[in-house]
């Protein structure tokens, strides 16, 4: 098994590679709290690599075996809790971070049934299926990702706001990515919204159909900024630099679903990225934001969360993936 120096620097490679905007909000945590981060990342990532045949993210790879995948990624992920060398560095990571910081292979299934979704090409009928989702593979990322930065696994409600992080950043990352997703023959709005607004199921990036999806798609964006305002709640609760990175994180996913509900019809005519230049804006204003209350506008905002963390796990234990 590699060091815990080897693993950090795998780790860091991960993230620079499969998400420069996280990457860059990673930076402003403490350095203990940032290489755990990173270790808990590379982790994510592998998985859903594995799942998809990608190369962290990127167009789908043949998806043949994919049962045959996600068993190997339960396979690593229990040996990794078990304190055994898998092979693998990325699970080698989990181990690691796990034993820092006292994460639950249970946290872990909790993510990997959202990839045995993805393996299952389901596609959500409701907007609670569509949230449920979104725990799977995001807001149980949220809660590991609390953990590891020290959150108390009794603090539910500091939890649950760990959790919308996770929720806003997955609804603003779909938003962005339909047409992509549409390209690998996957969909995540709910049949029912589409039904709604007479969109045949498959046929949503048809042209005479974009003024329809742009109203769907500002829904998705609505409700993003609703559970990331409710995360802002929970960061005034972390350490100093914590809070900021997590400002600064919500401020730079949070812009990705605003600027594709300000482009309207002409959301996916390019792919929506923050600059470099605007990320580091986003990190001078959470820097700011960080020394003052959450906004009673943001907290209001907040109340509107239809869903919970205890809804959308009560939801996944009827529906085990």
């Amino acid at each position: 098994m590699q060091d815990r120096k080897s693993l950090v620097s795998n780790a860091r490679k991960s993230i620079l590679k499969g998400s420069k905007s996280f990457a860059a909000a990673s930076h402003l945590f403490d350095r203990e709290t940032r290489e755990r981060v990173w270790l808990l990342y590379a982790w994510c990532r592998r998985c859903d690599d594995i799942v998809d045949t990608q190369d962290h993210g990127g167009a789908l790879g043949l998806q043949e075996g994919a049962a045959e995948r996600l068993a190997l990624v339960r396979e690593k992920t229990a040996l990794a809790f078990a304190g055994r060398e898998t092979g693998d560095p990325a699970f080698d990571a989990l181990g690691l971070v796990a034993r820092e910081t006292g994460l639950t292979i249970e946290m872990a299934r909790a993510v990997i049934d959202g990839f045995a979704l993805d393996a299952a090409e389901w596609q959500p009928h409701s907007e609670a299926d569509l949230m449920r989702y979104c725990w799977h593979v995001a807001g149980a990322v949220g809660v590991m990702m609390a953990v590891v930065m020290g959150v108390s696994p009794d603090d539910e409600d500091t939890l649950d706001r760990a959790c919308d992080l996770g929720l806003a950043f997955q609804l603003a990352n779909i938003a962005r990515d339909i047409e992509e997703d549409d390209a690998a023959d996957r969909c995540y709005i709910p049949l029912d919204w589409l039904s709604e607004l007479d969109i045949p199921p498959g046929e949503q990036m048809k042209p005479h159909y974009r003024p329809a999806l742009t109203r769907l798609v500002a829904r998705m964006c609505e409700t993003a900024e609703i559970h990331e305002c409710s995360a802002r709640i929970g960061a005034a609760r972390l350490k100093g630099r914590q809070r900021w990175a997590i400002l600064a994180a919500a401020g730079i996913y949070g812009e990705i679903a605003r600027e594709v509900a300000k482009r309207g019809d002409h959301a996916w005519d390019h792919r929506t990225v923050v600059t470099n230049a605007r990320k580091l804006g986003f990190i001078g204003k959470a820097a700011w934001s960080a020394l003052r209350p959450v906004p009673r506008s943001c907290i209001a905002r907040a109340s509107q969360r239809r869903f919970s963390r205890a809804d959308l796990i009560a939801l996944a234990a009827r529906h085990p993936a």
